[in-house]
Formats: C-alpha cells, sequence, structure tokens
C-alpha cells in the first residue's frame, strides 16, 4: 500500500455510532470512556477499530507480531460487564480506568492464552507459558482487552550487539524514520509497544526495561514511558534478562494515561517475592493518579546534567527547545540547579568498564534457563537449547547477519562467581556515588536530562524515570526529556513530568512521508 494512501487512512480514520464520531486519532483513556458513557462507541467497536488500524499500518511498520484471536471476545465481555454496571449504578467508570481498554504487551510478557510469548524469536514460536505474567493477571483483573504482542528486538538484542534496533526474527524489521515524520522509530527492544503507541495502533501499551528500553523507544517516538522503581512492577512470567534491573512500565501517549497503567499493574507478587515485596512499600496509598497535578513544579528541585547528554544535539533545534523547557519549569515554579555533573559518567555509560555487561552475561543465562524449565510444549529447555535452534535455522534467524556471539559468551558463564559480584559491586558503587550522590548532595526532586542516554546512569541501581516528549528536529525527529528520581520517587516524578506535560504539550501525531 502506498504510504500516501496510509496518511490519508490515518488522518480521517473515524467511526459513525449514533448519528456522531468518534476518531481512535489521539484518542486518550479520558476520550474512549467519555465515549463509552455517551453510548457513541463499544470495548467491541473500539477493538475492531484498532484491528482494522493494525491491517492497514502494520505492513509499513512492522510493530505487531500477532493479535490476540480473543480480543473481540474480551471485549464483548467487557461491553456486558458495562451494561450491568449501568442498570446498577450509572457509573460505568467505577469498573477501573483501564476496564474495555485495549493494550499491547511486549512480546516477551507471557500471556497463558492462544498468543504466543517469544521475544520475537522463533525458537519459541509455539511453546506455552504456565500462566499469566503477573502484570497481564492485574490487567484482566482491570478489565483490560489483551489486543495482542508487540514486536522488539529480539531477545532485547542481547543475542548479539549486530543486531539492529526493532529487528527481530518473527516481525522482521520495524519502521524506521525515514518513513514517518514526527516519528523516530527503533530504539530499545520495546520499539514496538512504543511505535504501535505513537501511530494510534492501540491505546496504551506495556513494555520492559533493563538498560532503555522502555525510555529510548518512548523518546525516539514522541510519547509518554514510565519505567518503575525496580520491583514496583511483577517480572514474573516476563522473559528475563536481570533480576537487578529488570522492571516492566507502561508506553502511552500522555501521562494520564500512562499512571492509570501503572496503577492497575503495581503491587506485590508471590512469584517475584524478594523484589516486590521490597518496592511495595513504596506505592502510595491511593495509587498514582493523586499526583496528576498541574502545579506539580511548584517547590520541585531539578538537575539539570548537560555532559554528555547534549553533545549529540549540538547545532539542532533541540537546543533552543531545551533552553525554552528550562525556563518553562522555572515560569511553573520548579528550581533549577544547571549544569551538574555525575562522578564517573564516562565509566557509568561504558558498559565493560561498569561492569554490567559482565553482569548481565551470567545473570541472563541463570534467569533464561529457569525461565524456560516452566515452559511447555517448548522445543528449547536452556540457552544451549536455543544456540542450537539458531545453528540449525540460520536462515530462518539470519544467523549470518547477524550472529549470536553474546549468546555464546553467556552461556560460557559460569554463575554468579568472584567476576560477577566485583562487578555487581561497581556497578552499586557507581550509583552509590554517582546518582545518588548527585540526588542527596544537592537536595534534588529529580534529575533532568535531554534525550535517552541516562537511562544507563538510572538502569544499573533500580532507578525510576519518566520520559515526556519535548519537541522536534528540524528533520522531525523526535526527542524527549527525561526526570529520573531515586527509589520510590514516582509520585515526585508523575508531579513533575505531568506538570511540564500540561505546560509544552509538545507531541505531535505521526504523519507519513511520500
Amino acid at each position: 500500500m502506498r504510504t500516501s494512501v496510509l496518511l490519508l487512512f490515518f488522518s480521517i480514520f473515524v467511526n459513525a455510532i449514533n448519528g456522531s464520531q468518534f476518531t481512535i486519532t489521539e484518542a486518550t483513556i479520558d476520550d474512549i470512556h467519555r465515549a463509552f458513557n455517551e453510548n457513541q462507541l463499544t470495548s467491541r467497536q473500539l477493538v475492531d477499530l484498532y484491528l482494522d488500524q493494525i491491517a492497514a499500518l502494520n505492513p509499513q511498520l512492522c510493530s505487531v507480531l500477532e493479535v490476540n484471536p480473543d480480543a473481540r471476545n474480551q471485549a464483548e465481555e467487557a461491553d456486558r460487564e458495562r451494561e450491568e454496571a449501568a442498570a446498577k449504578d450509572q457509573n460505568c467508570r467505577s469498573l477501573g480506568e483501564l476496564h474495555g481498554i485495549p493494550i499491547l504487551l511486549k512480546d516477551s510478557i507471557g500471556t497463558k492464552d492462544k498468543l504466543n510469548t517469544t521475544c520475537g524469536s522463533y525458537a519459541l514460536l509455539g511453546s506455552t507459558v504456565a500462566r499469566d505474567a503477573g502484570v497481564v493477571q492485574r490487567l484482566r483483573r482491570a478489565g483490560a482487552v489483551i489486543l495482542g504482542k508487540a514486536s522488539l528486538n529480539e531477545w532485547y538484542g542481547l543475542r548479539s550487539l549486530a543486531i539492529p534496533g526493532g529487528w527481530c526474527a518473527r516481525g522482521g524489521q520495524a519502521v524506521r524514520s525515514s518513513i514517518m515524520k514526527y516519528f523516530g522509530g527503533t530504539c530499545g527492544s520495546s520499539s514496538g509497544s512504543a511505535i504501535s503507541v505513537a501511530a494510534n495502533m492501540v491505546s496504551v501499551s506495556l513494555g520492559t526495561e533493563t538498560d532503555g528500553s522502555i525510555i529510548c523507544p518512548a523518546d525516539h517516538n514522541s510519547v509518554v514511558g514510565i519505567k518503575p522503581t525496580v520491583g514496583l512492577t511483577s517480572r514474573s512470567g516476563v522473559i528475563p534478562i536481570s533480576p537487578r534491573q529488570d522492571t516492566i512500565g507502561p508506553i502511552c501517549r500522555t501521562v494520564t494515561d500512562a499512571v492509570y497503567v501503572l496503577d492497575a499493574i503495581v503491587g506485590f507478587d508471590p512469584r517475584d517475592n524478594e523484589a516486590t515485596k521490597a518496592a511495595s512499600v513504596f506505592i502510595p496509598p491511593g495509587g498514582y493518579r493523586q499526583f496528576l497535578n498541574e502545579n506539580g513544579l511548584k517547590g520541585k528541585r531539578l538537575g539539570v546534567v548537560r555532559e554528555p547528554f547534549l553533545d549529540s544535539y549540538n547545532g539542532t533545534s533541540a537546543i533552543p527547545a531545551f533552553k525554552h523547557h528550562l525556563n518553562v519549569l522555572r515560569q511553573r515554579g520548579a528550581t533549577i540547579v544547571d549544569n551538574l555533573e555525575i562522578a564517573n559518567i564516562d565509566v557509568i555509560l561504558d558498559s565493560t568498564q561498569s561492569g554490567e555487561l559482565i553482569a548481565l552475561l551470567a545473570e541472563f543465562k541463570i534467569s533464561l534457563n529457569d525461565y524456560l524449565k516452566e515452559l511447555s510444549n517448548s522445543r528449547v529447555k536452556s540457552l544451549a537449547d536455543i544456540i542450537a535452534f539458531n545453528l540449525n535455522n540460520p536462515v530462518m534467524e539470519k544467523l549470518k547477519e547477524y550472529s549470536q556471539d553474546e549468546f555464546i559468551a553467556s552461556e560460557n558463564t559460569s554463575g554468579i562467581g568472584e567476576q560477577e559480584i566485583e562487578a555487581i559491586e561497581m556497578m552499586a558503587n557507581l550509583s552509590k556515588y554517582g546518582f545518588e550522590k548527585l540526588m542527596k548532595d544537592n537536595n534534588l526532586d529529580a534529575m533532568l536530562t535531554i534525550g535517552s542516554n541516562a537511562s544507563r546512569v538510572l538502569a544499573s541501581g533500580g532507578y525510576p524515570a519518566i520520559t515526556v516528549p519535548a519537541g522536534y528536529e528540524s528533520n522531525g525527529m523526535p526527542f524527549g526529556i527525561s526526570f529520573g528520581g531515586l527509589k520510590g520517587s514516582e509520585p515526585k516524578l508523575i508531579e513533575i513530568s505531568y506538570a511540564f506535560e500540561q505546560a509544552t504539550r509538545e507531541r505531535r501525531p505521526p504523519t507519513f512521508l511520500e
């Protein structure tokens, strides 16, 4: 299909119901519930709208791996529940913010249904998970409709550093920025989740992050990404890399929608006992939506780290935009502590020097083998089996083009030994005397950076972050502002990011290029 035709479809696609029109373009959860309550829309009709949008756009974008054959049935059940609630108390919203709302899941988040969970690889195609992932159980209880699985970097890019962003064997190469304007395409392994939301193929999505995999694709696609404190959301039933760094979070078009999703998925899970128990103390009574405060910047202290994060933007329109945003933050009541530096930043940003790569390779083998043991109908039960599968299916998995060097390096590890312990201790010290010292010495509520490269600063310590659309370079490439904080600081980060979003409103829907 020609991109001009896709542009036309994207721009005018609406649904006339009961004499009025509802468009899915940039529709928020609040917009959808309003349409539900005014009988302009049903959840089943909404699912059909998104499935049609996926059918039209996904051949170009390659961001959705598969759609859920039961999505329409789930939507119809949500409609029945809404009708019953309306008959009782006329307050359908009491069912919850996510009730009847379609959501795409990254294809590493397990679902006990007709969908596959493969991390983009043919090696896991047809395997069956033991149960829904912990976050999926919570989404189902909230009444969300599981629309399908989003594409990603195969095995999070950990198979080989040669694998390009957004590529996996099952889905091929996801869109690059040459296809659309106001749309950065691939970056970080949750690329499919971000692309699909940015292109209005779904209302909200879930991604995962070990190091940049939510923040980077959200930044590059002009959407909002929340990377929660590690343990705030359960990792059970999610294909792992590292129990120290893995976290699950929302990717949406607005901070409000992302917070609605976050509220639905946080909480203790006995199958991820240690991490979720430790982090559950951070969850505020009444949840996170109470921090959607337009005056949330008042009294906040924001530390600006320019170097080296501004370097790649020198000479672009991002620099004056960044200056403007700092002024907006001041006008809204924030104190800006500028030109701060993080100790040993060059070491932190180098995964080899920091010890991160050493630790991740060992942790991945241990965690993945434990995950695979719970699968049924699976042709692979270990990392060694996956390596063998790739060797036996080199064309299918493009082994010649992308290799599996990091898989082999991971397989050659022997657990958490002296070298790995030293690497983990090094990362802990880099965090303690780097980011934590920066925050505490300057009495900061958040660290503010442009773009997504600061995600590595936050990764090894399990710290949270929120990225918000902040503008576009002259070629249409989006960039965001990232707010990072200490563990459990989500309430402050939500106040800051929401107030910034409301003051700037920089997001634009993408348009296809000729």
